[in-house]
């Protein structure tokens, strides 16, 4: 089977949160398994193109917007470790920029800028002889494909058999834009804009287009396609994801477990296993050495760690609320990385210079870092107010490390509430999305640390546990065979 991905992220070269993971893991997989994957994501001016021996080639693509055409040049890469070919778009205007998407509010031409990339990915495949059997386009910024592929391109000879693949991957952002200024550039009437696939409350909105015009739509877990789908979670596109109920379903994210092994991770001062699991507490020696004083690093005082982006989503709200209670009380310690809103940021590190060895604060994003982090803290925190899926929670359950989760979308289908009875479970859940919940499952989990048999148990049990990104991958195969069949194509084994 041919699929060509077109994305606004892709680990390792641009990332700002799972999507990028999920592209990367996804195409190694079905490369694997015997498939013919392209991606396609901007040339960012983040890239490091001698690190990842990226080259220009001598393709320059003419790209139609409106009743004139813009151009790209095509550069080529490949995944670590694969044959899997990644081509970015040069872009001095609209990519040529520090950072990906602009934040905290977004660059203002972010609905134009990913229009050319929608467009341009499909003109890709031309460039590069490539003749796709699925597009597969992520989240609001890719949307716009599938109403190409379903419009401009649904009688070109490279298209005529080839069908669209939609993934949610967080509904809350939907790429709203102004009728007037973006439907004359994608080259769609204006005039039959009202009550169109594009129209949600008076403007272009890039997530419902997506859901309307792909064969098939997938999200990110099966708790969270419930959710959006008859809960305020799906923030207005419920109706649209009930109009195509029948094309819709949550594939759970897996993990590249290649990439996160404690038995192999170069990032971590000590390799371990489930038979070694001692030796996780040399990465905590190494935590607590480059953080805090000599005098203040016993090992026996439990380390709760964060990576994740500092937004309200992520429950941060709920933390601030509770870690100096836990923190006066000197019975544990924080672990923090991540960046976002300033506001949050400003007050972990406020709690970082008053409580320089209990809160371990660090901003920005740093891959090594996270994974030092996960397999150097005792537990990992994610209150959030909602999780699409989350992969931050299945890297910990493979490094030994206890997941403190609120329950919900991907949260809730990968971790289980510990039960000391049966011996069964992961790790700790709380409902009610309040600062009073959240601290009081910590509390709970911490009665935990100190009986060595209930923590070496639920520590193995979450080592134990397989969400692998073969497992992911094999089900979007299905899902690509079943939009081949509904728009009559070629079903390949």
């Amino acid at each position: 089977m041919n699929i060509l991905v077109i994305a606004a992220e892709c680990t390792p070269f641009a990332k700002v949160g799972g999507l990028a993971d999920v592209v990367s893991a996804l195409a190694k997989e079905w490369r694997a398994m015997g498939h013919f994957v392209r991606i396609v994501i901007p040339k960012y001016g983040t890239i490091s193109t001698d690190q990842w021996n990226i080259k220009p080639t001598q393709t320059i693509l003419s790209v139609p917007i409106g009743w004139w055409h813009e151009y790209t040049r095509l550069w080529r890469g490949q995944l670590p470790g694969t044959e899997v070919p990644v081509y970015f778009l040069e872009s001095r205007d609209y990519f040529d920029r520090a950072g990906i998407y602009g934040d905290p509010e977004g660059f203002p031409d972010n609905d134009r800028r990913f229009l050319f990339l929608s467009r341009a990915g499909l003109e890709v495949a031309s460039a590069i002889d490539f003749v796709p059997d699925i597009v597969h386009a992520h989240d609001w910024h890719t949307a716009l494909t599938l109403a190409f592929l379903k419009s401009h391109y649904r009688h070109h000879p490279r298209f005529i058999h080839t069908a669209g693949v939609f993934t949610i991957h967080n509904i809350a952002f939907q790429g709203q834009s102004d009728p007037y200024r973006i439907l004359p550039l994608a080259g769609f009437p204006v005039e039959n804009f009202y009550g169109s696939w594009f129209e949600h409350d008076g403007a272009v909105n890039a997530m419902k287009t997506g859901i309307m015009f792909a064969d098939k739509i997938t999200t990110v877990s099966p708790t969270y396609a419930r959710e959006i789908r008859w809960t305020s979670a799906g923030f207005g596109m419920q109706p649209y994801l009930n109009i195509r109920g029948a094309d819709f379903l949550g594939i759970l994210n897996g993990a590249d477990y290649s990439e996160w092994n404690p038995e192999t991770d170069p990032h971590i001062a000590r390799t371990y296993a489930i038979e070694r699991l001692y030796e996780k507490d040399a990465n905590k020696q190494a935590l607590l050495e480059e953080s805090v004083p000599p005098h203040d690093r016993a090992l026996e005082i439990p380390i709760l760690g964060m990576v994740s982006r500092l937004t309200a989503q992520k429950g941060i709200e709920l933390l601030l609320g509770c870690i100096e209670q836990f923190v006066r009380a000197g019975a544990v310690r924080f672990a923090i990385l991540g960046s976002g809103d300033e506001r949050y940021e400003r007050a972990l590190r406020r709690l970082g210079r008053h409580y320089p060895s209990r809160v371990l604060v660090y901003t920005g994003y740093d891959a090594s870092l996270s994974h030092q982090l996960i397999a150097s803290t005792d537990y990992l925190l994610m209150p959030s107010l909602f999780e699409p899926c989350g992969l931050t929670q299945i890297y910990a359950l493979r490094y030994g490390t206890v997941p403190i989760v609120r329950s919900t979308g991907g949260l809730a289908d990968t971790v289980a509430e510990y039960d000391p009875t049966s011996g069964s479970g992961t790790g700790f859940l709380f409902g009610e999305y309040s600062v009073a919940a959240f601290a009081r499952t910590i509390e709970r989990a911490l009665q935990y640390y100190r009986h060595p048999v209930h923590w070496d148990r639920i520590r193995r049990n979450g080592m134990q546990q397989d969400f692998s990104a073969t497992k992911s991958a094999q089900q979007y195969i299905n899902v690509f065979r079943w939009a081949l069949e509904k728009i009559g194509g070629t079903v390949l084994a």
